[in-house]
């Protein structure tokens, strides 16, 4: 490897002499004692990749002479050095690489030289469900549905395992991809044998999740890209990027008792999120990490694309290499890891001067208190003192145009005020369900779910919860009837420690019975809810509610019957099911009475701090990550015995609806293509602001009513078989046919109508989004869609953009974009336009009905 500026040096560690590319001795040539760590990993990222072309000394130079007030506008290359995948955008990633080596046999070249070159892994977390939940068969019924559903895909996975170099797969059934990331994948300092030496450098990663920056706990550099974004950087593609602003996050102090982890990072996103730090770093520091566990620190890390920062990174210290030990490394890596951050001034201690940073916030932990997030965004905190005047102001929102709608007086008792078989006011329904009867009314929490990598890698809100469980049990309290329960731990650990702790029993008591080991509820594999409440809730128009320890809760999301979704953390999730509604004060309310009449209130059974530390202490051990992660690769019965096909090329079946050919290389020459000027075109939707990737791409349940839904019933596959939009990724004639197709999703040339519906221009017809951009692409009429502020923020889906080009989309214009969803239309060729400073759709009075020139 080159070292032109000569900063080769070496340091020793367990023993064994390791070769790196020095910061200090690059310091001896230009000052960086005032860089960011984040940006200090950068900077020795070009210097190791630096090679007189891509990568030079001046290139190199731009960021040693990084000024915090500078606004970006100089370019790197960025090269990490792996890949994480998840299943939703991996399998599109893996489909692409197989259409490529198709190409290239197509241009008489050598299929097999389609391969990762970094090492790209994945984990299959994203395709189990809730369709059983509240028994001990949950697990196992869940997990055997999601085999039958998935065979297609999983046979595709595992082919693609044997055929591709670089390229391991996480089997399902195993954890959530950024708790295996977080246990398991993590390198943090890499060690790699070049020309007979050691070679260390720090272990950077993009992945196909936008929450890939959970590691970023770990103080692993890596965010979240879209499937287009990484499979470039799986063929040794530097990612382009332009040097970014560092906010700098000072932490002082310590959570006050009664305040989790969930409650902190809370409180930092609303922070940030008001602070405005999209396509910035943001970077903690200060001394009040002594007190912060490493569980913490990757439950705020994991919360980045909520605030809306590229990553939110932790520096390397004794806690890092704690939980390193704990987590089952091994010594010889600890000591690695230690002696590279020390022997790079990557290192923290107390009392260490800080960076210099573009901006600076600074929170006492003290002064964090117990919240919510909702109704549909991660950044709106709620004091939990306020939760439920606010749940109360938004209902009565939302349901001002039932007929004779009142917000208040309607939830006096549990399950509404009004005896079952009286006259019902608006907003309550009866309901008949496993042999009991009860009101359903607004308010009503009907999904309660420990669920999400936010929370469910942290042991102490895990543990806290199931303490918890065990206390309100105790008191004899029950969770309500009309509350679907679920837990879907990160990984078989937290299973392992919950079950040494002996809270599993209680939780279990209370419903929370495990339901899979992947990302359900949060994602939108919530599951149907039983039918007589989800019937009553249609009927009458019902503001019901979810209370979920995840990390998003847009619009359509989480069910689609479901309106209202709150964030909270995993203990006040089951205080929620305890209670069974919204509009309760557990902060003055009691939960319910213990069985001599009593009432019991939170506070009665909340864990307090010291007895969940010393059970986390006592219960969560090394042998337990050691003995989870010793044969990860390898799968269950299930995953060993699928028929799995071989050989270099994939065999494309036409009646396949997992799995198809996408059309991306058909017509490919080796010449390239010319771009040309946008004539003619038309509005396909006129959105408003904060349209998410959640409102673009599919996701969630396929209605049978839906393009989408009506294609797979033309192929002979019945509504209860439909899986997801997220299962069905693989396949592009699904996946076209559900953009734009979110339930929630408004476009303003469609008015009086909710869902994926436009105004097609030359019929003046309404009609789903995907039958007018069939019709426009016969007339041969290229399309635009025009929006607001934010458009693209959520999660890094691929298909937001693929969709959006295969409807024959040739540019996007709003007002501001997220940043991945951005890079995505572009690597699509679609165009993304914004309007200039203080412009709008509205101040332009572009109404969606012109014609559109882009030259």
């Amino acid at each position: 490897m080159r070292d032109t500026l000569k900063c080769r040096d070496t340091f020793t560690a367990d023993g064994k002499t390791f070769h790196f590319y020095s910061l200090k001795k690059y310091s001896e040539k230009h000052d960086i004692s005032h860089l960011p760590y984040s940006l200090k990993i950068l900077l020795e990222n070009l210097l190791r990749h630096e090679d007189g072309e891509n990568i030079t000394e001046k290139d190199i130079a731009i960021i040693a002479n990084w000024r915090s007030g500078d606004e970006p506008s100089e370019e790197i290359a960025f090269t990490p050095a792996r890949v994480l995948l998840q299943d939703f955008t991996g399998v599109p990633a893996i489909v692409d690489l197989a259409a490529m080596r198709d190409a290239m046999k197509q241009l008489k070249g050598s299929p097999g030289k389609i391969n990762p070159l970094s090492p790209a892994e994945l984990v299959i977390d994203h395709s189990v469900q809730v369709d059983n939940f509240g028994s001990s068969e949950a697990l196992d019924l869940n997990t055997r549905i999601e085999f039958e559903r998935n065979k297609e895909r999983y046979a595709f996975l595992r082919w693609g395992q044997g055929a591709f170099e670089n390229f391991k797969v996480v089997p399902p059934n195993t954890g959530i991809v950024h708790q295996v990331n977080l246990e398991y994948l993590a390198r943090v300092v890499f060690a790699i044998d070049v020309n007979g030496e050691t070679l260390a450098y720090p272990d950077t990663l993009v992945g196909t999740d936008s929450h890939t920056t959970m590691i970023n706990g770990l103080g692993v550099l890596g965010w979240g890209v879209g499937g287009i974004e990484a499979e470039a950087a799986m063929l040794g593609q530097p990612i382009s990027m332009l040097l970014p602003q560092v906010v700098g996050f000072k932490l002082s102090g310590k959570l006050s008792e009664g305040c989790t982890a969930t409650d902190l990072v809370l409180t930092v996103t609303e922070r940030l999120r008001k602070k405005g730090v999209v396509g910035k770093f943001v970077e903690f520091f200060g001394d009040g990490l002594s007190h912060l566990p490493l569980a913490d620190r990757a439950t705020i890390g994991n919360m980045s694309p909520e605030f809306g920062s590229t990553c939110a990174i932790f520096p390397i210290d004794s806690e890092t290499t704690r939980y390193m030990e704990l987590s089952g490394r091994d010594e010889a890596h600890i000591s690695r890891v230690r002696e590279y951050a020390k022997a790079q001034g990557l290192w923290r201690e107390d009392g260490d001067r800080h960076a210099e940073y573009s901006d600076m916030l600074e929170l006492d932990l003290s002064d964090v208190e117990p919240s919510l997030a909702g109704p549909k965004r991660p950044q709106d905190r709620i004091a939990l003192s306020h939760a439920k005047n606010a749940f109360i102001k938004v209902c009565h929102d939302m349901t001002a145009d039932r007929d004779g709608a009142d917000s208040e007086g309607r939830f006096e008792d549990e399950g509404g005020a009004t005896a079952v078989g009286a006259h019902l006011p608006p907003g309550c329904g009866e309901v008949e369900y496993k042999g009991q009867k009860f009101l359903l009314s607004d308010g009503a929490v009907v999904i309660a779910a420990i669920t999400s990598c936010t929370n469910t890698s942290n042991p102490e809100v895990m543990l806290g919860a199931g303490l918890l469980a065990r206390n309100a049990r105790n008191k004899g309290l029950t969770v309500k009837p009309w509350v679907k329960t679920s837990l879907a731990p990160g990984s078989k650990v937290v299973t392992d420690y919950l079950e040494s702790a002996g809270v599993d029993d209680d939780l279990e008591a209370l419903g929370f019975y495990t339901v899979g080991y992947g990302c359900t509820t949060c994602i939108g594999n919530s599951g149907p809810l039983p039918e007589p409440i989800d019937q009553a809730i249609k009927d009458n128009e019902l503001v019901v509610c979810s209370v979920l320890s995840g990390n998003r809760n847009f619009e359509g999301r989480i069910h689609p019957e479901i309106r209202t979704n709150y964030l909270a953390s995993p203990p006040l999730v089951v205080a929620y099911a305890l209670a069974g509604r919204m509009d309760i004060d557990l902060v003055t309310d009691p939960l319910g009475q213990d069985p001599d009449g009593n009432d019991v209130y939170l506070k009665d059974i909340w864990p307090d701090v010291q007895e969940i530390q010393q059970v986390v202490a006592d219960n969560v051990l090394s042998k337990m990550f050691s003995s989870n992660y010793a044969s990860v690769f390898e799968g269950d019965d299930r995953w060993k015995s699928m028929d799995t096909p071989t050989g270099e090329m994939f065999e494309w079946t036409d009646d396949s609806t997992y799995v198809q050919n996408p059309p991306y290389f058909e017509g490919m020459t080796l010449d390239l293509p010319e771009i040309g000027d946008i004539k003619g075109a038309r509005c396909l939707a006129r959105l408003g602001d904060s349209v998410t990737t959640d409102h673009i791409s599919p996701a969630g349940a396929i209605q049978p009513d839906s393009p989408a839904g009506r294609y797979l019933q033309e192929q002979d596959i019945a509504p209860r078989d439909f899986n997801s939009y997220g299962s069905r990724r693989g396949n592009h004639q699904v996946m076209m046919r559900g953009t734009f197709a979110n339930v929630r999703i408004k476009n303003e040339m469609a008015e009086g109508t909710e869902g994926g519906f436009t105004t097609h221009m030359s019929s003046g017809e309404v009609m789903p989004i995907y039958d007018a951009a069939m019709k426009y692409q016969q007339d041969d009429t290229p399309l635009v869609v025009l929006a607001g502020k934010e458009y693209g923020s959520g999660s890094s889906r691929d298909w937001a953009a693929k969709g959006t080009l295969l409807l024959g989309v040739k540019a996007v214009i709003c007002e501001s974009f997220e940043r991945i969803h951005r890079s995505n239309l572009v690597g699509m060729g679609v165009l993304p336009l914004k309007f200039t400073n203080g412009e709008t759709r509205d101040r332009l009075e572009l109404t969606g009905f012109e014609t559109y020139d882009i030259e």
